[in-house]
Formats: structure tokens, C-alpha cells, sequence
């Protein structure tokens, strides 16, 4: 062999028959969720549908003006009203040459939209787009996206539908929040939430009531919000976890604000939250000014629940508690006063109101008025003797002669059944498993007939040859 093929051949190698793995495009995991969507639909699986919106959260900063506009093109018709309006939201791909990830081998079939507009892909659709304006932070028209998202969603009554719904309803009052009307949707919101109820949509209903008490705890309307509660249908089937337990160890903010909040609901309904609570790892300092307070509604010292307000008042100015710690106060009160009735037989009501530190012009008053309404509420068993201004405190009995202990027990058993019946609902098994079997079964024996004939057959003919 010469130099000069020597040098040839170097020139140009022996191609490589290896064979390298090729990453999908975004633009193909958004057609293989298509695809789920389109079966679950189908097949009437909610759960391929779940399956599918949780795997395009994963692919949500991959989203582009050109891949979504290809998407569009390839699950909705063109000469529909939903392909138009979502079109106009995007900009025109040919004007986005740094982000052009749609493949030209792919492109000719991409464009060959489907014979029928599904619904969910319709939806879905519209939940892509708004999730790439609210991204891109134009917020107006993400405005207008959800808006219109949420009038085509009135019209269908699918229960494949409720899924994507949901995340619509959820992003239909976070694109009106951006842009600072989120006092406007309020009576859209309870028209959907009666939709919803009238449609058996038992996950549109959970989504839009806590959109709803949302909508009420951002302008610190704590009454309207308790009202609606106590009047909203309770969903016992579903899952009641709370949102920090199922957060990821990465989202500490949200962790400690989820914390945060359940300190204060605990506190406000009567309990005292526990210490592993505030020594979580990295949450320690956040959590020290709901410590302290802690520590004041726990020990009743209204004294010490002052300073602590007062010397954590921007901090808890800033995460909006501060006028839910105001409520705080009458709780402190009670539990002081729960002390003083454990600790004395009788008392007057003047040294309940020193102990109490009532700074008011008639604190005796005031004490008589607060343990009329601890009695009647029975937050406390005691008498008042309003002649002599003493608070008789009744001997404390035996307590496993009362029904408090088979209460507790029987609470206690029905969270035990109520865990069972839930891991029992949240399994799942295949269809008809049982016929699937018999019928593979009468298959391979009609196939062995067949073959056991077709021999005879065989030897019949070689018989008559003869």
C-alpha cells in the first residue's frame, strides 16, 4: 500500500457501525402523553390521564412556542375554534429560530392533524398554552387563555375531563391573582363549584371549594371562609394527608410554610403542637417566633403572648398570620383560666383577674364575663357565686367512669378502618382478568381440535391413496 492511500484512508476513517442512543424530543414525549390521554379516554382510566399530567409537569421548561404550535397542529384540526384561538397566543415559529426543536423528519408527519377533535386533547391543549404564557410572564393573556379554557369546560360533561379540569380550575384563579383581579372570579368560581356538584365532579368540587377559601384567606375573610366549610360536602374516600408530609425534601419554603399554618390552625382549635415540629432540620430559625408562641398559649399567660406579639409582629405581618394571632388571644385566656380552676377549689374573681393580667377599667367584670362563657361552652366545670364574686371549681372525678375513654377509643378505631378502606380503594387490578384467562384458554383448546382434525384429515387422504 502507498503513502498516498495511507494518507487516504486517514482522511476517511471507516464509518462506525455503532449505533447511539438518541434522546426524545420534547416534542415526542408531549405526542406519547397525547397518546396516553387518548387511551385513557378511551378506556375510561382516569388514572392514565393523572399519569399524564404528571409527566408533563417534568417536561414544563421544555415548552416553546414552536413545539407547542406543532403539538397543536397534531391534535387539533385546523379549521377548528380551538385551534385558532390557541394559535393566536403563540408567536409565529418562523420567528423563533434560536428554539426550534420540531425535527424535519418528523414534521410531515406531524402536520396530518386527527379526523375527530377529542376532548381531553382539546383541553389539554389549552393547559399547555397556559402553562408556556403564565411562564412566560404574560400574564394578560394567560388571563385571557384560562378564561376561555374555563367556557369550554362548561360545556363538556366527560368524567375523563375532571382530571385536567382541576389543574385548569387551579391555574384559572392563579392567572387572575398575577394580575391583582382575583376578587373578580369569586362568583365564577362558586358557578363552577355548582357545576361540579351538579355533575358528580367530586375533584372539581375539592379543587374550586379550596380555591374558594383562597380566594376568602387572601382578603382575610375569615368568617365567610369558616361558612362555606362548615356548609361544603366532605369527600371521605379521598386522601386527607396533609400537603408538607407529600412535598419534596428540596421544597423547604413550602415546608416551613405549610408548618407555619398548621401551628396556627392547632393552636386555634385547642391544641398544642408538638416540639419535633420546631426542631426540624433547617427550619429551626423560621419557626421560632410560632415556638414562643406556642409556649405562651400553652403555659395561658396572656403577658407573655403580648410580647411575644409584639416583638414578632412584622414577622408575622409578613406571612399573613398576624390576624389570626389576634384570635389567639381569647384561647390564651381560656387555658389560663382551664389552670386556675384545676389548681383552686374556689378563687374570687379579682385574684382571677390578676392571674389572668387582665389590663382593662373593671377586669373583675371582664373575669366574670370570661368564665360564664368558659362555663357554658364547658371549656371549664366550675360554678360562679356572683354574691360573694368567687368561682367554685367542682371536685374532678373518676375519668374511666365517664364515656370520654370509649369516645377516644372509638375515634381511634375508626382512623384504623378508615386507613384500611382507603389502601383497599387505592389498589388496582386488571379487567377482567378471570375471562381474559378462559378465553385463552378455550383458544389453545379450539387450536388443538383444529390440529387433531386436520391429522385425521391427513391420514384419511394417505389412507385413500392406497
Amino acid at each position: 500500500m502507498t503513502q498516498t492511500q495511507d494518507e487516504e484512508m486517514k482522511d476517511h476513517p471507516k464509518p462506525s457501525h455503532s449505533i447511539t442512543p438518541t434522546i426524545p424530543s420534547t416534542l415526542q414525549n408531549l405526542k406519547e402523553i397525547a397518546s396516553i390521554i387518548e387511551t385513557g379516554s378511551n378506556s375510561k382510566e382516569v388514572r392514565r390521564i393523572s399519569r399524564a399530567l404528571r409527566s408533563t409537569m417534568a417536561l414544563r421548561p421544555k415548552l416553546t412556542a414552536p413545539v407547542l404550535s406543532s403539538f397543536i397542529d397534531h391534535v387539533l384540526p385546523p379549521a377548528s375554534d380551538s385551534h385558532s384561538r390557541l394559535s393566536s397566543y403563540l408567536p409565529n415559529p418562523k420567528d423563533d429560530d434560536h428554539d426550534m426543536e420540531v425535527d424535519t423528519a418528523t414534521s410531515a408527519a406531524i402536520q396530518t392533524p386527527s379526523k375527530h377533535l377529542l376532548p381531553e386533547l382539546e383541553i389539554y391543549s389549552y393547559f399547555l398554552v397556559l402553562l408556556f404564557l403564565i411562564d412566560q410572564k404574560r400574564y394578560n393573556e394567560a388571563k385571557a387563555c384560562s378564561s376561555a379554557s374555563i367556557d369550554r369546560l362548561k360545556s363538556l360533561n366527560r368524567r375523563t375531563v375532571d382530571v385536567i379540569a382541576s389543574r385548569l380550575y387551579f391555574y384559572y384563579s392563579y392567572s387572575y391573582e398575577l394580575t391583582g383581579d382575583l376578587a373578580e372570579i369569586r362568583g365564577n368560581l362558586f358557578q363552577l363549584h355548582r357545576i361540579a356538584t351538579l355533575r358528580h365532579d367530586e375533584l372539581g368540587q375539592e379543587t374550586l371549594l379550596n380555591l374558594l377559601l383562597r380566594n376568602y384567606l387572601h382578603y382575610n375573610l375569615y368568617d365567610q371562609a369558616e361558612k362555606l366549610r362548615s356548609k361544603a360536602p366532605r369527600f371521605e374516600a379521598h386522601s386527607n394527608q396533609q400537603a408538607a408530609r407529600k412535598a419534596p425534601v428540596a421544597a423547604q419554603g413550602f415546608r416551613i410554610q405549610c408548618n407555619k399554618w398548621a401551628i396556627i390552625v392547632r393552636l386555634l382549635l385547642g391544641e398544642i403542637p408538638e416540639r419535633t415540629i420546631f426542631v426540624q432540620k433547617g427550619m429551626e430559625k423560621a419557626l421560632r417566633p410560632y415556638f414562643e408562641l406556642t409556649n405562651a398559649v400553652r403555659i395561658g399567660d396572656l403577658e407573655l403572648f403580648r410580647n411575644v406579639a409584639e416583638k414578632y409582629a412584622t414577622t408575622f405581618s409578613t406571612d399573613g398570620t398576624n390576624n389570626l394571632i389576634v384570635r389567639l388571644r381569647h384561647n390564651v385566656i381560656r387555658t389560663g383560666l382551664r389552670n386556675i380552676s384545676i389548681s383552686y377549689s374556689r378563687i374570687s374573681l379579682a385574684d382571677v383577674a390578676q392571674k389572668l393580667r387582665l389590663s382593662s377599667a373593671d377586669p373583675i367584670a371582664d373575669a366574670e364575663s370570661i368564665i360564664s362563657k368558659a362555663i357554658r361552652d364547658g371549656a371549664i366545670d366550675a360554678t360562679l357565686d356572683h354574691a360573694n364574686k368567687w368561682m367554685l371549681s367542682k371536685e374532678t372525678g373518676d375519668i374511666y367512669s365517664t364515656n370520654e375513654p370509649q369516645l377516644a377509643f372509638n375515634s381511634r378505631i375508626a382512623f384504623c378502618l378508615n386507613m384500611h378502606n382507603e389502601a383497599v380503594q387505592a389498589l388496582r387490578f386488571p379487567k377482567n382478568t378471570h375471562k381474559e384467562k378462559e378465553i385463552a384458554e378455550k383458544r389453545r383448546e379450539r387450536q388443538q381440535q383444529e390440529q387433531e382434525l386436520a391429522k385425521h384429515i391427513e391420514e384419511d387422504d394417505d389412507d385413500d391413496d392406497f
